[in-house]
């Protein structure tokens, strides 16, 4: 199926497609910063992000700020995802509780995420509770959408087959209705995912002294230009990550449920 995708091209062609921008790009950034053309300290040459990657594992730091701020996506997601859900399938599925839940979710998720961190830090002070909150907020309005409107048009002839073999509630949702909507359920998984990690440096500027958030705030301050492109090209590629994880358990998934 994911050769036919891709039209015909086999994985290591996908690679190396999936590669060929990013290569390009790189080989851009390294022309026009040794050609001079930008100023280093409007944008520094990949050789100097890298200097100041290597700096930072030798100080020992990198690895804290990347583990701490992944830790910190996964459990948000986890919960986020888990919540939104949950009240999707609620809305989603019953008459009575879009009514009652949709217009006010609606307003809430028009909340700019920078809008919660000061009462977050009231209500929740400046440990991991608030900052982990924050990215469950951003992890919940994605899967909550996507299934909310999903579950809305299954087909009601696979409903109807599950009642036959005695399913309802939880068990015809697990069995039957999630199942019908896997590609937007995992669409929505990865919309969350990556809304984490924007909600990232939003929740590291709540009085936070580990992470990648921290170390953009930090280097803005101090001025190292170097250091603020080397946090921002490891949220690509961590984001990249996991949403690879993410395709992982929706081919575990298809295989399950298909």
């Amino acid at each position: 199926m994911a050769d036919r995708r891709a039209g015909g091209v086999g994985r290591a062609g996908r690679v190396a497609l999936g590669l060929l921008v990013p290569v390009v790009l790189l080989a851009v950034w390294w022309g026009a910063t040794s050609a001079g053309l930008v100023p280093p300290y409007q944008l520094p040459g990949p050789v100097a992000v890298w200097d100041a990657a290597v700096d930072l594992v030798q100080r020992g730091q990198l690895w804290h700020h990347v583990a701490i701020s992944t830790q910190r996506v996964l459990v948000g997601f986890a919960l986020g995802a888990a919540a939104g859900l949950a009240v999707g399938s609620l809305v989603g599925l019953s008459k009575l509780g879009d009514l009652l839940l949709a217009p006010t979710l609606g307003a809430i998720r028009a909340v700019p995420s920078l809008a919660w961190v000061p009462l977050l830090i009231l209500w929740l002070k400046i440990g991991e509770e608030s900052k982990i909150t924050l990215i469950a907020i951003g992890a919940f309005f994605p899967v909550y959408t996507t299934i909310a409107a999903a579950l809305r048009h299954v087909d009601p002839h696979l409903v109807e087959a599950g009642r036959a073999f005695g399913l309802r509630g939880l068990r015809l949702l697990t069995t039957v209705q999630l199942p019908a909507v896997l590609p937007s359920l995992v669409a929505g998984l990865r919309l969350a995912l990556a809304q984490s990690w924007l909600f990232l440096v939003a929740a590291e500027l709540i009085a936070s002294s580990m992470g990648l958030g921290f170390l953009l705030n930090d280097s803005q301050q101090n001025g190292r230009v170097d250091r603020i492109l080397l946090a921002i090209v490891l949220l690509a590629v961590l984001g990249k990550l996991t949403d690879a994880l993410i395709g992982l358990a929706e081919r575990r998934l298809l295989r399950r449920w298909t």
